[in-house]
């Protein structure tokens, strides 16, 4: 069963392997959602520990945190209020930084 809204689109949640431990050691997980928003809503409440990686301590998205749609960044979309079709593939990785 999928995790969130029970009529929202079922979409599938692909972790970067840095954020696999907080999730179960999951690499994908099935989640249904209306938008990203309601897909990152749903993965922490399901999964607790991906609270403080994902979302900032006033609840925005951490500005490290990058989230893809089937490849598209969502901010150059709608940001968490991008919609989600049912088979959607949701990317949710840090970003890495260094030279």
């Amino acid at each position: 069963m999928a995790l969130g809204v029970n009529d929202a689109p079922r979409v599938t949640v692909r972790l970067a392997a840095p954020l696999r431990q907080r999730a179960g050691g999951r690499a994908a997980l099935p989640v249904a959602g209306r938008t990203v928003g309601e897909v990152l809503a749903a993965l922490v409440a399901e999964h607790p520990g991906l609270r403080p990686r994902l979302r900032s301590p006033t609840g925005g998205l951490r500005p490290h945190i990058l989230v893809f749609v089937n490849a598209q960044d969502v901010r150059a979309r709608e940001g968490e209020e991008t919609p989600l079709s049912p088979g959607d593939d949701v990317f949710i990785l840090p970003a890495v930084e260094g030279g």
